[in-house]
C-alpha cells in the first residue's frame, strides 16, 4: 500500500493557510457538515515468482506510468514488500522466488494470501520455475485453474490478467525455452474457456518481442530493459481495466449482471475416446437469453460430436458450443446440458477445461 505520510505532510501547511484566510470572514464549515468519502482504490495482486518480485521491477515502472495516465485511486497489494528498485513506487507484491505454480495449487497457499490482501484485480505471471522443473503443460494449466477458482471464492468478480510468460533461456536448461512456447501457445485456449462475463481473463502475450540475450540478464530474469518491455505490456489492459471500473472500486458497476457457469462431467470412455456431459447453469438474478461454452479437452483429445448445442472447433482443438435455441433461456437458478464425444491420441482419463458466457437469444 502507498505510504501517505507525504501526502499527509504536504496537505497540513496548506489546510492552515485555509483556516487562517477564512476565519477573518467567519466563514467555517455548516454544523455536521461532513467531508466527502474517499473512494476505495482499486486493489491490484502482482502474483509470481522471482520475475515478479524479486525485485520485479516491472512492477515500478507500471506503477509510476499508471500514475502518469490519472490512474491515482490504486493500491498494489500483496503479502511482500518492496524488494529495492531505486524508483518510488508501492511495492507490495506476491512474487515468491523460487515459486512453481503447481505447488501454490497442490498446497492450496493462495487463499490465505488473498484473504490478508482482498484483490479487485491479480496481474499473474506465473510458471515459469515449473517449466525449468519439467513440469508438463497440462499440469500447469491445472493449477491455473485452481488459482482462479480461488481468486474467484475470495471475490466472484475478480478480473484476472494472465502473462504468455517471457521467454526463458538458462544456460542449464537448454529444452526450457520450447517449453515456455509449448505453454504460451496453450494459455490462449485456456483462458477462453476459463473466463465469465463476471470474472473475465485476459491474456497479455509478455513473451512476443522480448529477448533474453538483450532483455535478461541471466537468460531468464529482466534486466531494466526487460522490466520496460513488460510493464509496457500489461499497461494498456490494466488501464483497460481501471477505466472500465470494477464492482465497488471507482466507477465500477454494480453487481447484477447475467452470469453462467458450465461444468464437465465424464458419461463413459473407451481406448482412444470418451463421452461426456457439460451442464450449463444460470447463477444470475434474471433471466438467460443464451450461452456459449467453450470446451478445452486435456491431453490433446478433439470434441468430434455434439448434441443439444451447435459445435465449432478452432485449430487448436478448442471446441465453442452454442446454445440450440430450444435450450437457451434459462430461468434464475435454471440449468440444461448438452452431451459430448471426444477422441483422444492415446488413453487418458477423459478431462476438460470448460468455461461460460452470456449471449443473444439465438
Amino acid at each position: 500500500m502507498r505510504d501517505t505520510r507525504l501526502l499527509r505532510l504536504r496537505t497540513l501547511p496548506l489546510i492552515g493557510l485555509l483556516a487562517a484566510l477564512l476565519l477573518p470572514l467567519g466563514v467555517g464549515l455548516a454544523p455536521g457538515a461532513a467531508a466527502a468519502p474517499e473512494a476505495t482504490p482499486v486493489r491490484v495482486m502482482p502474483l509470481g515468482d522471482s520475475i515478479t518480485g524479486s525485485p520485479g521491477c516491472w512492477r515500478a515502472v507500471l506503477w509510476n506510468r499508471l500514475l502518469e495516465a490519472g490512474h491515482t485511486d490504486i493500491d498494489f497489494v500483496g503479502t511482500l514488500p518492496e524488494q529495492g528498485c531505486g524508483v518510488a513506487h508501492d511495492g507490495d507484491n506476491e512474487g515468491h522466488g523460487g515459486e512453481l505454480v503447481t505447488h501454490v495449487a497442490d498446497q492450496d497457499l493462495l487463499p490465505a494470501r488473498l484473504a490478508a490482501t482482498r484483490p479487485d484485480i491479480v496481474v499473474m505471471h506465473f510458471g515459469t520455475n515449473d517449466v525449468w522443473s519439467s513440469v508438463p503443460t497440462d499440469r500447469i494449466l491445472t493449477a491455473y485453474t485452481e488459482l482462479v477458482a480461488r481468486m474467484r471464492a475470495s471475490n466472484p468478480d475478480m478480473r484476472v490478467l494472465v502473462a504468455q510468460l517471457i521467454p526463458m533461456n538458462p544456460h542449464t536448461c537448454a529444452a526450457c525455452a520450447q517449453r515456455v512456447a509449448d505453454l504460451n501457445a496453450r494459455i490462449p485456449a485456456w483462458a477462453a474457456a476459463t473466463s465469465t462475463t463476471r470474472s473475465p481473463v485476459t491474456v497479455v502475450d509478455q513473451w512476443t518481442g522480448f529477448d533474453t540475450a538483450t532483455d535478461t540478464y541471466d537468460g531468464v530474469h529482466p534486466n531494466a530493459a526487460g522490466d520496460a518491455k513488460i510493464a509496457a505490456r500489461w499497461f494498456p489492459a490494466l488501464a483497460a481495466l481501471l477505466e472500465d471500473g470494477v464492482p465497488g472500486g471507482p466507477g465500477g458497476p454494480g453487481d447484477g449482471g447475467l452470469v453462467c457457469t458450465a461444468s464437465f462431467r465424464a458419461v463413459s470412455g473407451w481406448q482412444g475416446g470418451y463421452q461426456a456431459e457439460v451442464t450449463v447453469r444460470n447463477t444470475s438474478s434474471a433471466p438467460l437469453p443464451g450461452w456459449r461454452v467453450t470446451v478445452a479437452p486435456a491431453d490433446g483429445a478433439r470434441v468430434t460430436q455434439v448434441w443439444n448445442g451447435s459445435l465449432a472447433t478452432a485449430a487448436d482443438g478448442t471446441a465453442t458450443v452454442t446454445d440450440a435455441g430450444w435450450n437457451g433461456t434459462l430461468a434464475p437458478g435454471a440449468s440444461t446440458a448438452f452431451g459430448l464425444i471426444a477422441t483422444t491420441p492415446a488413453t487418458s482419463a477423459p478431462a476438460a477445461t470448460v468455461g461460460c458466457a452470456v449471449t443473444a437469444s439465438s
